[in-house]
């Protein structure tokens, strides 16, 4: 949300700049023409839009962000010409990712659309919310983490569990685990609690030094040792702004899954050939998709889908 802020700013000051200092003769304070490229022309607003969707560009220096954008929406217009010389644009793989593309962009546009009206918390509910998550805030932690990813079969799981349970030190799971010839990767990292994922906190906070968990993963199971952490509590004040972002994400990722499960309800959809399957296996599938297919109406949004990184 910051990029874009940013990005809005930067495209106000681009557009300003490069209309004042437009082409010769005393016409160029009203063009919106940034560069010419052979018989195509390049306008500021095409300047404003890649602006808008780029990180952090030229820093923070607003002509060297224009100027950047401009080259490369230069060597764009070039290739552009080529493949349209080329009649790229008629073959059918090139025209069919081009409406996959349209597709996408119109189905985010109507998503943001109705994601918009998304309220702001009251302070009552961010209060509630700074209560109920203290491993976030009153009680954060700064963890220092080992882990160990074994990749095993999940016959084993059991075994490694007991091991790992019984164990009174990392270096002796490591021993074992090379005894017995299991395949793993060893790290560490240190993380404050809103890296962690949300259904981990919990168990992480009422850990202490020392200790060691095991989490079952697809993959096969990660061991984590808690070799320190540190107390760095955020108060009701600092918190605010972070609470409301992460609560006002929620709301839009809600209202966005309410308004396709709206429609899904109000259309007729049949399943035709090798996709055709029951009611109760399309809603299933439905929902696994969704944030590929749909997605969330802001980034920040995806990142609350993860859990507590919303807030980071």
């Amino acid at each position: 949300m910051q990029n874009r802020k940013v990005g809005a700013a930067l495209a106000v000051l681009v557009a300003t700049g490069l209309t004042a200092c437009g082409g010769a003769g005393g016409s160029g304070s009203s063009t919106q023409v940034a560069a010419r490229v052979n018989t195509d022309e390049i306008t500021v607003h095409q300047i404003n839009t890649a602006l808008s969707q780029a990180r952090n560009p030229g820093g923070s220096d607003p002509a060297k962000a224009g100027a950047q954008i401009l080259e490369r929406l230069i060597d764009q217009q070039l290739l552009v010409q080529q493949a349209e010389a080329a009649q790229l644009d008629r073959d059918p793989r090139v025209l069919q990712v081009i409406d996959a593309s349209r597709r996408e962009i119109l189905a985010r546009a109507y998503l943001e659309q109705k994601a918009g009206s998304a309220s702001p918390p009251s302070s009552e509910e961010i209060d509630a919310y700074y209560r109920e998550n203290p491993a976030l805030f009153a009680e954060r932690r700064i963890y220092n983490l080992q882990e160990l990813s074994i990749r095993i079969d999940p016959a084993r799981h059991d075994e490694v569990k007991g091991r790992v349970e019984s164990a009174k030190s990392l270096k002796e799971i490591v021993d074992w685990l090379k005894a017995q010839d299991i395949p793993f990767t060893a790290g560490a990292s240190a993380k404050p609690a809103e890296q962690l994922p949300m259904e981990l906190l919990p168990r992480f906070a009422a850990m202490t030094d020392g200790q060691i968990a095991l989490v079952r993963q697809p993959q096969g199971i990660t061991v984590v040792h808690l070799a320190g952490s540190g107390a760095q509590p955020i108060d009701r004040a600092t918190a605010q702004p972070l609470i409301e972002k992460f609560l006002v994400n929620q709301r839009r990722a809600e209202l966005a899954r309410g308004e396709i499960k709206r429609l899904r309800d109000q259309a007729e959809i049949a399943y035709v050939g090798a996709f055709a399957r029951s009611e109760a296996q399309a809603e299933a599938d439905a929902q696994a998709p969704a944030s590929a297919a749909a997605p969330a109406p802001d980034a920040a949004a995806g990142a609350m889908e993860r859990g507590v990184a919303g807030l980071k």
